[in-house]
């Protein structure tokens, strides 16, 4: 079992208790009159079954709050997920902190920050440099690239995954795009593991059939599920942050009476990306402070209110275009102000640039970075070991020093993190060393991976069944025009 972070602090609140509720109030009023679009048949007919009003022609659900607040409560506070290795089962809920991969369209050139699209090789290989991640601990669907060069649009999602299954035995979650389901819960069962299922809205109000389809294979396979929606405020949302968060909340609440009428128990986590509209370009604000913001907000109402894990998706996408300092920043501001307010997992490590690329140096910077914010949450002990009085009795006023306790030499690395893609030499040292900057630390480190680390390995039964569940995806899309 990952053990990941373990929160020892309160979660910071940025909401009263009488604001959660005023916004929980207003979701339930927004899923009873207006309702949600599920634009899928067989959705509808369960829905209507459930006590739901359903317009047909206009595909809308109008869910009653009783029926609403009944899916919460049915919603487990924690589940596990397997992975093919158990030492990489999660746990998701309480007071753990997980942290996830992020993705990007493209490879960038850690330099000059132009993408170009990656080579099969270069995804396996990046792949396998976050297996070595430490502070990683699972994967999203279609990651590290959404783009691989030879692979047609619509093999990609199980590409993808049969690539993080040979280079990886951590947990990953599956996709929801033209019936990838179908193939990537096959992958995932040919070698014992479960998927974080998927289901992800199209705001405003709505559910493609793509989604709904995922949504109920996912949960008749057994497998727990991410659901998400994406929003912009100001665009698919309203411009403040507490009407985007009430539009949000609708939209995930939806998935989750569906899924638990589905499958009544089903885990679920809720992910929060939900981003402001830079109003000067019409782009997604990405790496912004109503990011941070929205995320707390969020993290209070389903984690502290409802009781349902959460994750949090800012600080994976800065608006940098390059490994620099803003990229630095715009993700570490967000996953601190994630992480205090209680978030169960964060997407963080390899995003370069928005959506658009991604590299795995920036993911070696970013492991140092999750544990930097996961260690934060983990405060400090204070016992009779910590506080030293005996050792402080000890040693002399002014004259004395602590450099030669045993106390020091026992406890400095527990107590201290040490970085490792970062300069901490002296000035002089850094002068004789070569002048390294924390990305040639991270390309040693990556170079020091590539040749040494060696994933859990998959058996030939079990390559040859990917390899025979490819074949089929190919031939189930190429029968339907679609290679």
């Amino acid at each position: 079992m990952r053990r990941g972070f373990r929160r020892r602090i309160p979660p910071v609140k940025v909401l009263s208790d009488c604001e959660v509720e005023e916004i929980h109030r207003a979701t339930l009023d927004l899923l009873e009159e207006v309702g949600c679009r599920f634009e899928s048949k067989r959705a509808l007919d369960l829905l209507k079954k459930n006590g739901c009003i359903v317009d047909y022609e206009d595909f809308r659900a109008r869910i009653p709050a009783y029926l609403v607040e009944d899916a919460i409560r049915r919603t487990p506070s924690s589940f596990l997920v397997r992975a093919r290795d158990p030492k990489n089962n999660m746990m998701f809920g309480g007071n753990t902190l997980y942290f996830m991969s992020s993705a990007g369209a493209r490879i960038c050139d850690p330099e000059t920050g132009v993408a170009r699209t990656a080579t099969l090789e270069e995804n396996d290989q990046a792949v396998l440099i976050s297996d070595a991640l430490e502070n990683l601990d699972c994967f999203p669907s279609y990651t590290p690239y959404f783009e691989i060069e030879g692979i047609e649009p619509v093999m990609l999602c199980p590409t993808s995954l049969a690539s993080r299954i040979r280079y990886s035995s951590k947990v990953s979650r599956g996709a929801q795009v033209t019936d990838s389901y179908i193939w990537e819960i096959q992958l995932a069962q040919a070698v014992g593991q479960q998927l974080l299922g998927n289901m992800e809205a199209a705001p405003p109000l709505c559910y493609p059939e793509d989604a709904i389809n995922a949504g109920f294979g996912y949960a008749e396979a057994g497998f727990p599920i991410y659901i998400a929606a994406g929003a912009v405020m100001g665009g698919t949302a309203p411009v403040t942050l507490a009407g985007a968060t009430i539009t949000n909340n609708a939209e995930l609440l939806a998935a989750v009476v569906f899924l638990q009428l589905v499958r009544p128990g089903i885990g679920i986590i809720a992910n929060d990306f939900v981003e402001p509209i830079d109003m000067r370009t019409g782009s997604p604000a990405f790496g912004s402070l109503g990011c941070s913001l929205h995320h707390m907000a969020f993290n209070q109402i389903w984690n502290g209110f409802y009781r349902i894990p959460t994750n949090n998706t800012g600080p994976a996408f800065p608006n940098s275009k390059r490994i620099d300092f803003q990229g630095g920043y715009e993700k570490t501001h967000i996953a601190m102000a994630s992480a205090l307010s209680g978030a169960n997992m964060i997407v963080l490590h390899g995003g370069v640039s928005s959506e658009l690329s991604y590299h795995p140096l920036q993911a070696v910077m970013d492991d140092d970075i999750a544990a930097i914010v996961g260690k934060t949450i983990e405060g400090f002990e204070v016992n009779d070991e910590t506080m030293a009085m005996e050792i402080i009795r000890e040693v002399e006023p002014m004259r004395g020093t602590y450099l030669n306790k045993a106390h020091t030499r026992t406890l400095w690395k527990k107590e201290y993190y040490v970085p490792k893609a970062a300069d901490r030499l002296t000035y002089q040292e850094w002068l004789k060393k070569g002048q390294k900057n924390s990305i040639d630390y991270a390309r040693e480190r990556m170079q020091k991976i590539l040749g040494m680390h060696k994933p859990a390995p998959i058996t030939t039964q079990q390559d040859k069944e990917i390899d025979r569940i490819l074949e089929e995806a190919k031939k189930y899309y190429k029968n339907r025009g679609l290679l």
